[in-house]
């Protein structure tokens, strides 16, 4: 079906009311701009950032870098409990706002534990917020953070362990790629699949393939984040089309961050023509003022994605969700094609 057939404004309308669901998405980056300015005067201001205005100003990036800096200064204003359950509970709300009806969540314990929050608690705080929100399903991924180091991870992955009763499917590995490779982490990610857990890494981000060979080979995950510079390793591509390796891109945030220079250069096309096993995400949308229905939208308006397409990508983000299998409930595949707003625009 021609995407040109229909009005842009009329397939937004149509992406916004579809169900959706999120597989790359960090908790403490989809903070929406309004609660992250709530929690910015709560601890007295910032001087960087005195109007609302200024603070969407001061998120933006030149270089991946700068992006990791911005993130780590916004995290300064994460010190309670209190305060996860607090943008929780304002994820939540958005992401149902959004038609979002189903997301896993990052969250990064390690990078909180000078406050003295352990990741149980956190696990719990953010639960509790969740729980406050009816409507959308939301399960936890505990992110290792590879700047922190295999020792670190290791004691991240035992505490995620036994914080699983607040729904924690999975581990994975964000931070400074270009600076820790995978491999160091092989024992941890052993571990991790011992225990149960599914896996995840970011690679391919802000490193080259031979960072997605090393997650595919050193860590054996069952998905990758990113992985846009696996295209400079035809092998590689060919690998995971084979493999059918779920990939979990985020075409905004790449260019946000500057690893890719403008939409037109994103391999989100090329991989969907290769018959790769992708997947849509918006990764920070509260660094990056992104929405899923603007992912699509990108899609359609830069690589002529059609309807159909648009709904078989939320229909591969069902298939490779990590979602448990709880009795004779539905799948999450069937319980999208059954929603009122599954069909296709008139």
């Amino acid at each position: 079906m021609a995407t040109h057939q229909y009005d842009k404004s009329q397939m937004a309308q149509w992406i916004h009311n579809l169900p959706k669901a999120e597989l790359h998405l960090h908790l403490e980056g989809a903070i929406p701009l309004g609660a992250l300015w709530e929690l910015i005067q709560k601890y007295g201001g910032d001087p960087s950032t005195p109007t609302k205005e200024a603070l969407r100003g001061r998120l933006t990036y030149d270089t991946f870098p700068d992006f990791i800096e911005t993130w780590i200064w916004k995290n300064g204003f994460l010190r309670t409990y209190d305060d996860f359950q607090f943008i929780a509970k304002a994820i939540a709300e958005d992401l149902l706002r959004q038609n979002i009806l189903y997301a896993e969540m990052f969250f990064s314990p390690s990078r909180f534990s000078e406050h003295g929050l352990t990741t149980k608690g956190l696990a719990q705080a953010i639960r509790s917020g969740f729980d406050k929100v009816a409507g959308v399903e939301l399960w936890l991924i505990a992110d290792l953070v590879r700047d922190h180091g295999p020792i670190r991870a290791e004691q991240t992955l035992e505490e995620a362990a036994d914080a699983r009763e607040f729904g924690i499917v999975g581990v994975g590995m964000g931070g400074s790629e270009h600076l820790h490779p995978p491999k160091p982490f092989a024992k941890v990610y052993a571990e991790a699949r011992r225990l149960g857990f599914k896996t995840s890494v970011h690679a391919g981000e802000a490193a080259g393939p031979q960072s997605v060979w090393g997650a595919l080979q050193d860590l054996e995950v069952d998905r990758i984040g990113h992985a846009t510079r696996a295209r400079e390793d035809i092998a590689l591509l060919e690998h995971l089309e084979k493999e059918a390796t779920p990939l979990e891109l985020c075409p905004l945030s790449n260019v946000a961050t500057g690893v890719i220079p403008s939409y037109k250069d994103h391999p989100v096309h090329q991989y969907w023509q290769h018959g790769l096993n992708i997947t849509i995400n918006t990764d920070d949308p509260g660094m990056f003022h992104n929405h899923l229905t603007d992912e699509y939208m990108g899609l359609m308006d830069h690589f002529h994605f059609a309807p159909d397409d648009i709904r078989q990508l939320i229909l591969n983000a069902c298939e490779c969700s990590w979602r448990p299998t709880n009795g004779p409930q539905p799948s999450l595949t069937k319980q999208f094609q059954s929603h009122p707003n599954w069909k296709l625009p008139q």
